[in-house]
């Protein structure tokens, strides 16, 4: 098929720097990649994101070292629209990337190339808007990893000591799909796939919520016993990795974290989850079911489990649509007073949520190192006080706001340079990273029909407006001293709160606001905990017998008790305390 080259739109702004979200063909560029896909892979034309990683790392491939740390390669993006099999999309010198920012800015060395196309999707959304987004596909989110998505091999180019280089590439390899989950389950954990009516309306094609259910033991021999619920938050689970049946494998390869700086953290994860199945199935343990959600959306792994004008009504599908279908199906009590929720980091943020928003369908929420509980401390960010949310406010020192710590404040990336990454990888909100997921959920809806910004994306200019928006419907310190008189009778004795004091992501500085607030409440008196660890970082959820790398894995063993006891002190009259206590 006769090549030819496709017209792609482009933007400019100009921060020290020409910032491009899309190329231009035929623009002068010192260093030239031409990017066509096969009518093997597709005959259709796509819409998309187009992602091109140049690497001078050795290990993996180039779709693997997309970061915003010290090890961050060269990643550049553009969108296309109508995009047919044959024609080129053009990276040259007007393409913005990061940490390069322009292909020109290259030094001379070998690169290891890859692209791959993050495909959209067009959705009609009751609210009159239409939009192109990248579906959920299974995966969670993860472009690299979602079915369907085009990509290229590796290919090894070198750019000259002129700075020259020219290169093309072909998207001739697709994701595959992948296995069903219900292939994934086993006596003890079910999985749970319900249609929701409430986000296909919204949306305008059919939209699905998924669950993984552990049963207690003794959950077939007992079909009288009807149990509590505990809900995990956290980030879509692809699979139920608490618990593990089988003991730990001592022969499987060592996988090193980097993370916790841990040889073999994988048997050491294997052991914890067979731990948890020893004790889920002794005598002694208190007899519930747990619940992790998928609820993926088109913008992110999960839709932090509220309502929201871009994500629609996640919060009330999983609460009127999704936990009654699971309590009816495996025998939940079904009341507040019986359910309890607790995650860590973005489940954290949840977790404290849905106990504020629905404060009678729980009884208690373990919040492990939320996500910014407060905007004042949105991580370094006060958002109604701060004028730019990428350097601090001074008429001619430029001192950039820090995006990462570690436990002795030393700093390996700033705020701004998360979100010019999040650029390269989509437009519009749409990168899948954090900063545009928080938007995606937090933000009214812009004319356009995407997010409305928070801040400029380039200069990181606040927007006021949206910060109110903000505040008045997802601030949740905010709301509750806003709304204490009525919420205040509905979450006492609930809020349980747990952060490291060196935070990765500085998520105690929204905690410490939140604590200010809760300890001067009266009528009532909140009745909960904050509770820090000193120089612990992200993600510490209360423990302090145990390191976070610890911690982590036994999130069922440390609140299962505390839900029992909680139960049994502040349960309704006539309430069932017997059929699941067996």
């Amino acid at each position: 098929m006769t090549n030819k080259r496709m017209s792609i739109s482009t933007r400019s702004t100009t921060l020290g720097l020409l910032l491009m979200t899309a190329c231009a063909p035929g623009g002068d560029s010192s260093v030239r990649v031409e990017v066509t896909f096969s009518e093997s892979v597709a005959t259709e034309a796509l819409d998309g994101r187009l992602i091109l990683v140049l690497s001078q790392r050795t290990d993996g491939e180039p779709l693997q070292h997309v970061s915003d740390g010290p090890a961050a390669q060269p990643v550049f993006g553009i969108d296309v629209d109508g995009w047919a099999p044959g024609e080129s999309a053009v990276f040259s010198d007007t393409v913005f990337g990061f940490p390069v920012s322009r292909l020109g800015e290259l030094r001379p060395g070998v690169y290891r190339a890859q692209a791959l196309l993050n495909r959209y999707e067009t959705f009609n959304r009751s609210d009159g808007h239409t939009v192109k987004l990248p579906p959920d596909r299974g995966e969670g989110q993860q472009w690299a990893r979602k079915p369907g998505n085009l990509f290229s091999a590796v290919t090894e180019f070198s750019v000259g000591a002129d700075g020259t280089a020219r290169l093309e590439l072909v998207l001739d390899q697709v994701i595959p799909e992948l296995p069903d989950p219900e292939t994934l389950e086993t006596d003890w954990v079910k999985f749970v796939r319900i249609r929701s009516e409430l986000l296909s309306d919204f949306w305008g094609t059919d939209m699905y919520l998924g669950a993984w259910v552990m049963l207690p033991d003794g959950f077939d021999e007992h079909p009288e016993a009807r149990y509590p619920l505990a809900i995990f938050h956290g980030h879509f689970p692809a699979s139920f990795s608490a618990m593990r049946v089988e003991p730990p494998d001592t022969t499987a390869e060592c996988v090193y974290s980097a993370r916790f700086s841990l040889d073999c953290y994988n048997r050491i994860q294997q052991e914890y989850q067979h731990e948890l199945f020893r004790q889920w199935t002794s005598s002694d343990f208190p007899r519930h079911l747990v619940v992790e959600i998928q609820h993926a959306t088109p913008f992110y792994d999960d839709s932090y489990a509220v309502n929201s004008a871009n994500n629609g009504p996640y919060g009330d599908a999983i609460m009127r649509e999704l936990i009654p279908a699971i309590e009816e199906e495996f025998r939940g009590i079904g009341e507040g007073w019986a359910r309890f929720t607790y995650g860590g980091s973005t489940g954290g943020w949840e977790a404290m949520a849905v106990q504020v928003l629905y404060p009678d369908d729980f009884n208690g929420a373990y919040v492990a190192c939320p996500d910014p509980i407060d905007f004042r401390a949105y991580t370094v960010v006060d958002l109604y006080a701060h004028e730019n949310a990428y350097t601090l406010d001074a008429p001619f020192k430029v001192t950039k706001r820090p995006g990462r710590r570690d436990y002795l404040g030393h700093v390996d990336r700033t705020l701004e340079e998360s979100n010019l990454l999040e650029l390269v990888l989509g437009t519009k909100t749409r990168s899948g990273q954090q900063w545009d997921v928080w938007e995606s959920v937090y933000s009214p809806v812009g004319d356009d029909g995407y997010p409305k910004r928070i801040w400029d994306k380039v200069t990181g200019q606040i927007d006021t407006e949206v910060a109110e928006y903000w505040r008045e419907n997802y601030d949740l310190t905010y709301i509750m001293r806003r709304d204490w008189a009525t919420l205040g009778p509905k979450l006492e004795g609930k809020l349980h709160i747990y952060v490291g004091e060196m935070d990765n992501y500085y998520l105690n500085n929204a905690v410490y606001l939140a604590e200010e607030f809760l300890e001067s409440t009266t009528d009532p008196y909140y009745g909960g905990e904050v509770t820090y660890g000193a120089r612990d970082e992200h993600c510490w959820n209360g423990d302090p017998t145990q390191p976070n790398a610890i911690s982590r894995l036994r999130y069922i063993q440390m609140f299962a008790p505390r839900m029992v006891e909680r139960m049994m002190a502040n349960h309704p009259a006539g309430a069932d305390l017997t059929s699941w206590r067996y």
